[in-house]
């Protein structure tokens, strides 16, 4: 039995139900099928800030002077908040859903739950919201029942959530915060981190793969945020606290041994290693930085020596470091009791920053690279903790609570819908936001806002709920509703405080239409036809004229070029729906010098480098071909897990089976 269907744009997945019957008996057979899309959702982001008594005018320029034919509008999107904190809880649902298994992002999930379970407990009002939004429907979808297609539909079609009704995404979130659901989230996280830890402590960045120190650091880094927010995810004594401790402990030791071996490579690679020069790694600051959350676990001696070493080095060096180290300097030292070191590194930071009404305080030195070390947004939050934890030593509180305010705007419009880029800025910066306390009941007038000319009226907000407290709301408008002239806002705010808002426009468009920024990484994809004969195994290059039939075999082969040395990179190739892997385990392998965990998934097969030196790396990989049809082979993408700005992707090819 064969047939054809015209999907509609707003169909993800399709049931079929086959039933055979003979007499009185019969047997069926019903299934749901994911609906893969050629075309692509693109957001726009205009963020929004407003000063205390002040009308500004924002405009969103590619939809004022948008021409594409085939571009096709989905929704705009307008955000209107009093608390900047809410942007945390926003933040929050796309930590816990991110698809992939590394133990970064396993840590990211244990994190948004822990923090979003201490934010619905800190004050009721919050549950209220998030309950009222539970109750609108108690029946979830088939996709959320369905992990496995959901679970397909999320990674292919990355979209998906973006583009559900306003409802959905209302319930997806209280569905998020669901307190029993947070507590299972949250076993399930921290079970996953204790069974992937090292016998040495350590955590490798997919299992399977080399001891990571700066995972290991990130990793025990958010558990000391944690605890500097007083969110414990854990009862006071009880045998899951004594597993969670002994985990910290256990990867505190094995960081505390590979600070004390860097110290000692100094020597060991050089014997006459001037120790007075400057010898402060990353790495070794990032240490002492994590390590200044635990101050009450014991350190060596020689740690001890060590640590003292670094300070004297801080002292010396500041000077000549670039920002992020800077930021890590003065949070060491203000833990050390060194306040006049910190008070020098603050002031030089205020001397070299820039304000601006438009972009809030920045350093023009925070621009975009593919080091963990210079990554704009967690160097920005980490500038929010330096100011929040040590801006007194220079300046008057009310001075201080100025700052960073000026801070979190550019924080602020330096975020996309749902994140800010990736899940470790998400961790981040939403720390950076909660530092200050979560102030929900500090009610503020509401911001008159124009859009295209028209007054936002209280009856457009009748359906809209505006929470107490935070003064949140969001409204859109769909498809039919858009015009260009809506592209611009003015907001007028009344009172004190500043009020923060965004624009969202989300729009569909051919995926060789969207065009990506010129970066380091290079990719071609090519599809051969792999046949046995007399003289052994020939391979010949797959065209849009080549016949295929059920039952070949095909042989992906990908060639990835990089101009220079990168760190945590995710390769995935998409392939079409009639091509299934022959080789379905996920694993960690070795080719030509070169780790990686290899992921298969029902939809693509994904590539994880900790580690891509510069040169030219070939891949390649079997597919059976199990269905007839003409069907799209989809791209090959690649990007930077922690600096997606650098990014490439192979041309869309189609392939035909008889």
């Amino acid at each position: 039995v064969s047939w054809r269907l015209d999907i509609p744009d707003t169909v993800q997945a399709v049931q079929y139900k086959v039933i055979a019957q003979a007499d009185d008996f019969s047997d069926g057979e019903q299934n749901a099928l994911p609906v893969l899309s050629n075309r692509m959702l693109v957001t726009e982001t205009l963020p929004m800030w407003i000063r205390s008594n002040e009308t500004r005018t924002f405009t969103l320029d590619k939809l004022k002077t948008n021409t594409s034919s085939t571009l096709k509008h989905h929704k705009l999107t307008l955000e209107m908040t009093s608390n900047p904190a809410w942007y945390a809880v926003q933040a929050l649902p796309y930590l816990m859903e991110y698809p992939y298994e590394c133990n970064e992002q396993t840590f990211s999930r244990y994190y948004a739950n822990a923090l979003a379970s201490h934010i619905a407990n800190s004050n009721p009002r919050i549950q209220e919201v998030f309950n009222q939004w539970a109750s609108q429907d108690a029946l979830i979808s088939n996709l959320e029942k369905n992990e496995e297609l959901k679970s397909i539909l999320i990674q292919e079609t990355p979209w998906l959530r973006d583009a559900q009704s306003e409802t959905e995404q209302k319930k997806r979130i209280a569905l998020l915060f669901d307190l029993n659901k947070m507590n299972n989230e949250l076993q399930s996280a921290i079970g996953k981190l204790q069974n992937n830890q090292m016998n040495s402590g350590a955590w490798s960045w997919f299992n399977g793969g080399y001891e990571n120190r700066y995972i290991t650091q990130h990793i025990i880094t958010g558990f000391g945020h944690l605890k500097q927010l007083s969110v414990i995810p854990t009862e006071r004594g009880t045998s899951d606290e004594e597993s969670h401790d002994k985990m910290i402990n256990k990867a505190i030791s094995y960081l505390d041994s590979e600070f004390v071996k860097e110290y000692k490579d100094i020597r060991k690679y050089n014997k006459d290693a001037d120790l007075s020069k400057d010898h402060l790694s990353y790495t070794q600051l990032h240490y002492l930085y994590m390590r200044s959350f635990f101050s009450d676990v014991k350190k060596s001696k020689e740690v001890e020596e060590i640590s003292d070493y670094y300070h004297s080095q801080i002292k010396k060096y500041w000077l000549s470091r670039p920002l992020y180290a800077k930021g890590l300097m003065a949070l060491v030292v203000d833990r050390m009791d060194d306040k006049t070191t910190s008070a020098k590194i603050l002031k030089s930071l205020k001397e070299n920053s820039i304000t601006s009404n438009e972009l809030g305080m920045y350093w023009k030195e925070n621009s975009n690279s593919w080091h963990w070390y210079q990554a704009p947004i967690e160097t920005q939050a980490l500038l929010i903790e330096v100011f929040s934890e040590a801006g007194n030593v220079i300046q008057s509180e009310a001075k201080n609570l100025e700052t960073i305010d000026n801070l979190k705007i550019w924080l602020l419009k330096n975020k996309q819908t749902n994140q800010w880029k990736t899940t470790k800025a998400t961790t981040e910066a939403v720390y950076a936001l909660l530092l200050q306390g979560i102030d929900w009941l500090s009610v503020t007038d509401m911001v008159d806002v124009v859009i295209g000319g028209e007054k936002i009226s209280p009856k457009q907000l009748e359906d809209v709920n505006v929470e107490a407290g935070t003064g949140y709301y969001k409204t859109s408008w769909n498809t039919s509703e858009i015009t260009p002239k809506m592209a611009e806002v003015k907001l007028t705010k009344k009172g004190n405080r500043i009020a923060w808002g965004s624009l969202y426009w989300q729009y569909f468009e051919n995926l060789d239409k969207i065009t990506s920024a010129e970066n380091p990484l290079k990719l071609s994809k090519k599809l051969f036809l792999k046949t046995n004969t007399d003289k052994g195994e020939e391979i010949s290059e797959i065209t849009s004229e080549t016949k295929l039939q059920v039952g070949d075999l095909v042989r992906v082969r990908i060639e990835l070029r990089s101009d220079r040395a990168m760190e945590f990179i995710h390769m995935k190739d998409m392939r079409a729906s009639g091509l299934e892997p022959v080789n379905v385990i996920s694993q960690y392998k070795w080719q030509d010098g070169l780790g990686y965990y290899e992921s298969t998934k029902d939809a693509s097969t994904n590539f994880f480098f900790d580690y891509l030196p510069k040169g030219v790396y070939v891949f390649e990989y079997d597919l059976r071909v199990n269905n007839a049809g003409n069907m799209s082979n989809g791209i090959t993408t690649i990007q930077s897990m922690y600096a997606p700005e650098f990014s490439s992707h192979s041309e869309g090819t189609r392939i035909n089976v008889n």
